[in-house]
C-alpha cells in the first residue's frame, strides 16, 4: 500500500510538473506575439505620420532585440530592400517613450532572417487551401526566430471596431534554412466576440477541440492582450476536455483547473 502510495504521488507530481512547463511556454509565447503585435499597432500609427513618401513601403514587422527591446522595422520596395525606417520601444511598449528613426540602412543579420521567414510564409498563405479569409477581418503575419526555432503565427484580426476575433489563426514551423517543416490551423473555426459598450463584459468563453489542445493557446494570449482592456473584458475562459483555462483580462494573468473541479465548483 506503501508503495502505491509513493508511487501516486510520483506520478502527480509529475503530471503536475509538465503541465506546469507547457503553461509557462505558452505563457512566453503569447506574450512575445503581444509585443510584436502591438509595437507593430504603434509602429505603424507613428510611422505613417512621420514617413511621407508612402509609396516606397514595401511592408513591416516587429520583433524584439537581445536586449529585450522591442522594434517595428519599414523596408523598401526593391528588389533587395532596406529598412526605410524604424520604430524603437523601450521595455515597456507605450506610445509616448517611442522614437522614430527614419535611416535608410540595410538589415542586420537578424532582420534579413525574419524578413525571409515572412516573404516564405506570405507565400505559403496566398497558394494553400488551409487558409481560410473572411469578410472584415485581414491576416496578420508573426514571424518569431526563438531558441534557434522559426516559427510563423498567423492571427486573423478584424478590420472594424467592437469585435474581438479568436481563432482562424495557424503555426508555420520552418527549418534552418527557411523550408517549410509543417503548417496547420490551430483552431479549426473563427470565434468573433461580440462587443457592446453598453454592457460591462464579465465573461467570455470558447472551447477547444482535441486537436486544438487541452490548454488556452499562445495566440489566445496575444489577442486578449490587444483586446482585453480596449474593451473593458474582465476574464475569458477556454474550456477543454481535461482543463478550463481562466484568462484574466484586467491582471493578464493565467489560472488553470481540470475541468472536472470546474464543473464541480460551477455546481
Amino acid at each position: 500500500m506503501k508503495q502505491i502510495l509513493i508511487l501516486f504521488i510520483s506520478i502527480t507530481t509529475f503530471a503536475q510538473s509538465k503541465l506546469d512547463k507547457e503553461i509557462a511556454i505558452i505563457l512566453e509565447e503569447g506574450k512575445l506575439l503581444y509585443n510584436s503585435e502591438i509595437a507593430s499597432w504603434y509602429g505603424t500609427d507613428i510611422f505613417l505620420e512621420v514617413y511621407k513618401e508612402r509609396e516606397k513601403i514595401g511592408g513591416y514587422f516587429s520583433y524584439t532585440d537581445s536586449n529585450n527591446l522591442s522594434k517595428c522595422i519599414f523596408f523598401s520596395k526593391e528588389d533587395k530592400p532596406k529598412v526605410i525606417g524604424a520604430i524603437n520601444f523601450e521595455s515597456t511598449i507605450k506610445l509616448e517613450t517611442a522614437k522614430a528613426d527614419l535611416k535608410v540602412r540595410e538589415f542586420t543579420k537578424n532582420e534579413l532572417e525574419l524578413y525571409k521567414l515572412r516573404k516564405e510564409a506570405l507565400t505559403i498563405i496566398y497558394s494553400d487551401t488551409i487558409f481560410k479569409t473572411y469578410s472584415n477581418t485581414n491576416f496578420n503575419v508573426i514571424p518569431i526566430i526563438n531558441k534557434n526555432q522559426k516559427k510563423v503565427f498567423v492571427l486573423t484580426g478584424p478590420k472594424i471596431n467592437n469585435i474581438v476575433i479568436l481563432g482562424n489563426d495557424y503555426l508555420l514551423n520552418f527549418d534552418k534554412n527557411n523550408k517549410l517543416l509543417n503548417r496547420r490551423a490551430l483552431h479549426k473555426n473563427i470565434i468573433p466576440i461580440q462587443i457592446d459598450e453598453d454592457k460591462e463584459l464579465e465573461a467570455t468563453m470558447h472551447n477547444h477541440l482535441h486537436e486544438t489542445g487541452d490548454l488556452i493557446t499562445s495566440t489566445d494570449i496575444c489577442t486578449l492582450m490587444l483586446y482585453g482592456k480596449i474593451y473593458n473584458m474582465k476574464q475569458h475562459f477556454v474550456i477543454s476536455e481535461k482543463y478550463v483555462s481562466i484568462w484574466n483580462c484586467e491582471t493578464d494573468t493565467l489560472n488553470v483547473m481540470t475541468t472536472e473541479a470546474f464543473e464541480k465548483m460551477a455546481k
